[in-house]
């Protein structure tokens, strides 16, 4: 779908390579300036730069520093995700390149934002999540805040916002021919994606106190072990897909189940549903729920998601380079599902995109 936009990539870690791969799953030409580093973790293949062009190059020389910019220079978009200030250092700053090439895009992925009191510190995804406010309902109450990994704060408030801002930012360079710096912070994209749960705002069903919403603590959305100390995650929030829920657990006549949204029950109910999936195992509970609407599905980890049914049929799994990774995604009607790119050696490009800029300057 992008075949035709050229993007630059400067290395650096985590949601910005990111961001560089799912350009690159999305067909567009990525070009990634890898750090001549020999050091052995960075010689290790790395997912994230699958169906990218690698050229490694030291900025500090100033002849690379050169190729750099006629790379950037031939290029629609350019992201990095350095602490403010870096890329500008370097001579490679927005004021540095959007003068000889003004349509350029420019993609800045930061933890904090390129300004504010914390632009210039450290963090991590916990950090940014825990600022934003989209850290404070993960988990249940009594227990550290915690969520997968890297999901809600480097992938869905950096990397994916960062994309968007780029794309969003692509489309008006056609029209105006004029560039733009996205200024894509972790902290602004997690508070962004909070608005879905802050809508329950004035359904009185949002409260300050952990435990007490509609999806961080009843009994019918969280997760419960089972006999093979497994687990199988619950979440049935509209009514019918309730009922149908405490039909298949068979407590349907209890009384304390019978008011969903009731409050004064949920403690006691939660326990009840601990006990009952406590005694069968996680497969038994999948054969039961398979097929329902009861919004109940086990928890596996990526190697058993990869060999599951559903999973396996959509082929959102594979084992490309000796590595499971998860494919292209979104898919679209009218393209085949692409196959995902190999990933490169770190500078295995280098002679090739030299050589284009060479044929470029004849």
């Amino acid at each position: 779908m992008l075949d035709e936009i050229r993007i630059v990539e400067m290395e650096g870690l985590g949601p910005t390579p990111f961001a560089g791969m799912l350009f690159a799953d999305l067909g567009a030409d990525v070009t990634v300036i890898h750090r001549k580093d020999k050091s052995t973790l960075s010689n290790t293949k790395n997912i994230l730069d699958r169906g990218k062009r690698s050229i490694e190059l030291d900025l500090k020389n100033p002849d690379d520093l050169e190729t750099a910019k006629k790379i950037i220079f031939r290029s629609h978009a350019l992201i990095e995700g350095f602490r403010p200030g870096v890329m500008e250092k370097l001579g490679l700053g927005p004021n540095d390149l959007m003068g000889e090439h003004p349509s350029l895009v420019y993609g800045r992925m930061t933890g904090w934002g390129q300004d504010g009191p914390k632009s210039k510190q450290a963090g991590h995804d916990l950090n940014y999540i825990g600022l934003s406010g989209a850290l404070w309902y993960a988990s249940q109450p009594g227990t550290p805040p915690f969520t997968p990994p890297t999901l809600v704060g480097d992938v869905g408030g950096g990397a994916l916002y960062l994309v968007i801002g780029v794309l969003t930012a692509l489309l008006g360079s056609k029209k105006s021919n004029k560039g733009s710096v996205i200024d894509a912070a972790i902290v602004d994209g997690s508070a962004h994606m909070m608005n879905l749960f802050m809508s329950l705002q004035n359904t009185g069903m949002l409260s300050e106190e952990r435990g007490k919403s509609l999806l961080d603590g009843p009994p019918w959305s969280r997760c419960y072990r089972t006999s093979d100390n497994l687990w199988i995650s619950v979440q049935c929030l509209e009514q019918k897909f309730y009922d149908e829920f405490i039909e298949k657990m068979e407590l349907s006549d209890h009384p304390k189940f019978q008011n969903q949204l009731n409050q004064k029950y949920w403690e006691e109910t939660t326990e009840i549903l601990e006990d009952c999936f406590s005694k069968k195992s996680l497969e038994e509970w999948t054969m039961i729920f398979d097929q329902s609407d009861a919004c109940v599905a086990p928890v596996l980890n990526p190697m058993q998601s990869m060999n599951d049914a559903h999973m396996s049929h959509r082929n959102t799994w594979a084992d490309n380079d000796g590595l499971i990774q998860a494919t292209t995604a979104p898919r679209f009607s009218n393209l085949t599902h692409r196959t995902i790119g190999r990933i490169p050696e770190r500078g295995e490009h280098t002679e090739e995109i030299m050589s284009e800029l060479s044929e470029e300057k004849l």
